[in-house]
């Protein structure tokens, strides 16, 4: 009986120990690679890039990206202004501009649904604290 025991007790540890072995290396498996897919969109394409509306008035441009927790949340928009002087930046959601990529042109363009007045009457975003140039 004592054998019999003895042999259950060496058979459940063995056996709990390939569990927690294969636990653990399944745990320590993390995905670090991605494969771009044609249809997705470059950081590089939408900085500098500039935004139309219905129009095809320039409304502005489109300076810089918020992330958030991986996900892309915001558009930073540069409005109003002259060749830098006096412009202003409004955040946008991203489902708020159409970026479209034209085979036959080979250029990427960007259609929002507002006006310039609209943008300029937004709340403003300023470069500071974390978020300084």
């Amino acid at each position: 009986m004592r054998k019999l025991l003895v042999a259950i007790a060496v058979a459940t540890t063995m056996t709990g120990a390939a569990a927690l072995h294969a636990q653990t290396a399944t745990t320590a498996t993390r995905e670090v690679y991605v494969k771009a897919q044609p249809t997705d969109v470059l950081s590089s394409n939408l900085v500098g890039l500039d935004v139309q509306n219905n129009a095809k008035e320039n409304i502005g441009e489109i300076k810089d990206l918020v992330v958030s927790n991986g996900n892309l949340s915001g558009l930073i928009l540069s409005v109003g202004g002259f060749l830098g002087i006096g412009e202003r930046y409004v955040v946008v959601t991203p489902a708020a501009v159409e970026v479209v990529f034209s085979e036959n042109d080979k250029k990427w363009s960007a259609t929002m649904d507002t006006t310039k007045d609209a943008l300029k009457a937004a709340p403003e975003f300023k470069y500071e604290g974390r978020w300084s140039k």
